[in-house]
C-alpha cells in the first residue's frame, strides 16, 4: 500500500526569505495562501509582468515585487523558491539551480520537481492544521481544508490558552507534567 512519507513542518517564514518566480494566476494563489496562513513572511516576486490582484496582495504584505525575467542571482539569500511560470524551461532551470545551491524548492503543479507541497492549510487562533494528499489530490485537500474548518470550534483558541496557563501551574518533571496533560486532555478525543 502507497503512503504518505512526507514529514510536515510549520515554517517561520517571518525568518526565512520567500522567492516566487512568476506573476501570473498561480503565482497569485501561491501568495495568496502563502500570506493567509503566514502574513508576517517575508517574500520577493521576480517577474516580467504583475496581475492587479498580486499588485495589490504585496502592498498588504512584506512582498517585493522585481519586474524582471528569471536569473540564477535572484536565488541568492533565499531559503524557499516557488516557480510558477508558464514556461517549463524555465521552471526546471529554477528546480536546477535551487538543487545546486540546497534550496527548498517547489515548481508548481511539477511533483518531481518539489522538494514540498503547499498542502490545505486550517487556521483558528493558534491551532493550525497541514493536510496533504501527497501531491496527488489537491481537491481533495481543499475539501478536507473546508471540513476541518468546520468541525474545528471557533472557541479551540480559548482551549489552548487555558491549557497553556495550566501546564504553567504543573509541578513535577518533564514525564509528570506530560502525564497530567495527557490525562487532562484525553475528553477532547474521547469518542462519545
Amino acid at each position: 500500500m502507497e503512503r504518505n512519507n512526507l514529514y510536515p513542518i510549520f515554517l517561520k517564514t517571518k525568518n526565512l526569505q520567500v522567492l516566487i518566480v512568476g506573476g501570473g494566476f498561480v503565482a497569485e494563489e501561491k501568495l495568496t495562501f502563502l500570506l493567509k496562513s503566514s502574513p508576517d513572511a517575508n517574500v520577493t516576486i521576480v517577474s516580467p509582468m504583475f496581475r492587479e490582484g498580486t499588485i495589490a496582495l504585496a502592498k498588504k504584505g512584506n512582498v517585493t515585487l522585481i519586474e524582471d525575467i528569471y536569473k540564477k542571482d535572484f536565488i541568492q539569500g533565499k531559503h524557499i523558491v516557488v516557480a510558477t511560470t508558464d514556461i517549463p524551461e524555465v521552471n526546471v532551470d529554477v528546480y536546477k539551480d535551487c538543487r545546486a545551491e540546497a534550496k527548498l524548492v517547489n515548481v508548481a503543479d511539477n511533483p518531481p520537481y518539489c522538494d514540498f507541497y503547499m498542502g490545505g492549510i486550517v487556521t483558528k487562533g493558534n491551532v493550525k492544521v497541514a493536510i496533504s494528499t501527497n501531491g496527488k489530490s489537491p481537491t481533495t485537500a481543499k475539501r478536507l481544508r473546508q471540513f476541518f474548518e468546520e468541525v474545528i470550534p471557533e472557541n479551540i483558541d480559548d482551549l489552548v490558552k487555558n491549557l497553556n496557563e495550566y501546564r504553567k501551574t504543573i509541578k513535577g518533571n518533564f514525564e509528570e507534567k506530560v502525564e497530567k496533560l495527557n490525562e487532562f486532555t484525553k475528553s477532547l478525543v474521547e469518542k462519545k
